[in-house]
């Protein structure tokens, strides 16, 4: 019965074609939503995206994928005129949106080469891509009346946000401005019934950790250190997000929510 709130409205899954972003909306349509989806991929990756798609329509929802980048606005404008044409033809609303967006540089602060390290615009790009774009993406929904009462947003954060890794610093900004967006999200939209939570994920073996250096050593070191005995799996990130995004949880707003094992605890 607690699938019914889901059931024929729409989910804005931003980084749809990968790791968090894929598992989520092959979950959601699962369970019965509709699903917008919006990634960056070359050609090569197409065929991937494709199956994606397929698997989606498999379930009996509809399925709009938009090969375009989250952070060019006037891209976000077409999009959202897509998504605002579709919903008034249904009658339905956005219901969910997921930021599962993982485009950065990774370079060190400080180093002995001036190439190895992060200028102003690796920073300014990193941010604007992995944690602004969401501020811009709910101002349109919400503004344009594409998502109301009891709308959910989320964000993928990760312990980054608070833990140093070499050469994850300008990632690391953005997940730690990514959860203060969320705070402040939360707090303006709680008047109109929105949520707004970060979802900070465990380790988890997604083609964005293996583009971070030494990947293997974040990957043995969870596995040894969680006390759950395993990695996080994206499967696991989409289920709790299934689960936050019924009405029942319509209270749970403004958090940083951890779905790692108790990885972080350790």
């Amino acid at each position: 019965m607690f699938e019914n709130s889901l059931k024929g409205s729409w989910a804005l899954v931003l980084g749809s074609s990968s790791g968090f972003g894929e598992a989520c909306s092959l979950e959601l349509a699962r369970r019965g939503m509709n699903i917008f989806g919006v990634h960056l991929d070359r050609r090569g990756a197409m065929e991937k995206v494709d199956s994606i798609v397929e698997e989606i329509e498999s379930t009996g929802s509809e399925v709009r994928f938009y090969n375009v980048n989250v952070a060019d606005s006037e891209k976000r404008r077409q999009v959202i005129s897509d998504i605002r044409n579709v919903t008034e033809r249904s009658g339905s609303q956005v219901k969910v949106m997921i930021h599962s967006v993982a485009f950065g540089t990774l370079k060190y602060y400080v180093s002995d080469e001036r190439r190895e390290v992060l200028n102003s615009r690796n920073i300014d790009m990193t941010l604007d891509v992995m944690a602004h774009s969401i501020v811009y993406w709910a101002q349109d929904l919400v503004m344009e009346g594409l998502m109301r009462e009891g709308g959910r947003i989320f964000a993928m954060t990760s312990s980054g946000s608070h833990k140093v890794w070499p050469t994850y610093g300008a990632v690391s900004a953005a997940k730690a401005a990514i959860e203060a967006h969320i705070r402040q999200l939360a707090v303006e939209l709680a008047p109109r019934g929105i949520t707004a939570n970060s979802i900070m994920a465990g380790v988890t073996d997604t083609p964005a950790l293996r583009k971070i250096p030494g990947n293997d050593k974040l990957i043995n070191y969870a596995l040894g250190a969680n006390p759950s005995g395993r990695l996080t799996t994206p499967q696991d990130v989409a289920k709790a997000i299934a689960l936050l995004s019924l009405d029942e949880a319509s209270w749970v707003t403004g958090n940083v929510i951890g779905v790692d094992g108790g990885e972080d605890l350790v």
